[in-house]
């Protein structure tokens, strides 16, 4: 099995629980924020989505700068978050499906001009640098729900609000 299929594989379960999150976000509480600290629920949502984009540059170059990386607009509805994503799941699904074993091995490095924020093999950067930073901020929503009383889906196991059947 090619390494891009494993990730694939990972990515379709990953991207359902993602939409169901995007598909419950309230447009009412957009400016909702736990903590003085805190990004606001629109800005968490939205970058939920757009982390979407990064398997596409993963794939495609040895790096990104992050000084000349372009930055998503802010969407504000949840039927053009959801469009967005559903573009750039199918944008990442055909980035990462063309990537070779070969290429999967590859440095990649992630660079803010000329300083190196890190460089690792291609693979890794799909798992850490895009799958688990996804995941991370996707847990962040789902506090945001809670703290708003939104009912959460299930994930990888049953909730309080939706158990597993």
């Amino acid at each position: 099995m090619k390494l891009a299929d494993l990730l694939l594989t990972e990515l379709d379960r990953e991207m359902k629980t993602t939409r169901r999150l995007v598909e419950r976000t309230p447009e009412d509480k957009w400016d909702f924020k736990p903590h003085a600290k805190s990004n606001s629920l629109a800005w968490l949502v939205n970058h939920v989505v757009s982390l979407v984009r990064f398997p596409k540059f993963i794939a495609e170059g040895d790096g990104v700068d992050l000084t000349k990386f372009p930055r998503p607009v802010e969407l504000r509805t949840r039927r053009e978050l959801l469009e967005l994503l559903d573009s750039n799941i199918a944008q990442a699904r055909e980035a990462i499906a063309a990537v070779s074993d070969e290429a999967m091995t590859q440095t990649w490095t992630l660079r803010m001009g000329e300083h190196v924020i890190f460089s690792e093999q291609r693979f890794m950067v799909f798992r850490t640098f895009f799958m688990n930073h996804h995941i991370h901020h996707r847990a962040q929503l789902a506090v945001y729900f809670r703290l708003n009383d939104i009912p959460l889906p299930a994930m990888y196991g049953p909730t309080a609000d939706e158990p597993l059947s």
